[in-house]
């Protein structure tokens, strides 16, 4: 029997109040899909320490924090784990956004 590993994508966020609500919702959307991944935020402080601790497959820049994504995109390589800018469109806690963003999960995470 193939054993199930869960994926896991971080959103990186302003404060981590919006993303909080955003990886909720994302998570059980993608739980209802069938998909074993969860999905956590953090604030911008703690974003290059959780790139740094490697812990993650997936790291979502939050349109309010894209000004940082160079930065965290180059922490990112050298961890070996993408770094994406979430679109505004995917940042809504409506089911049409929070489908975006778990689409934008599925899309992006690394296929083992």
């Amino acid at each position: 029997m193939e054993e199930l590993i869960m994926k896991k994508a971080l959103i990186i966020c302003a404060a981590g109040m919006s993303s909080s609500l955003m990886a909720k919702k994302t998570t059980e959307f993608l739980k209802s899909k069938g998909h074993e991944i969860e999905v956590d935020a953090v604030s911008a402080n703690e974003g290059n320490k959780m790139i740094e601790k490697n812990e993650f497959d997936l790291f979502l820049i939050s349109p309010q924090t894209k000004m940082y994504f160079q930065k965290f995109k180059e922490a990112g390589e050298r961890v070996g784990k993408p770094v994406v800018n979430i679109p505004p469109q995917a940042y809504i806690p409506i089911p049409m956004g929070v489908e975006k963003l778990g689409n934008l999960i599925l899309q992006e995470l690394p296929k083992e």
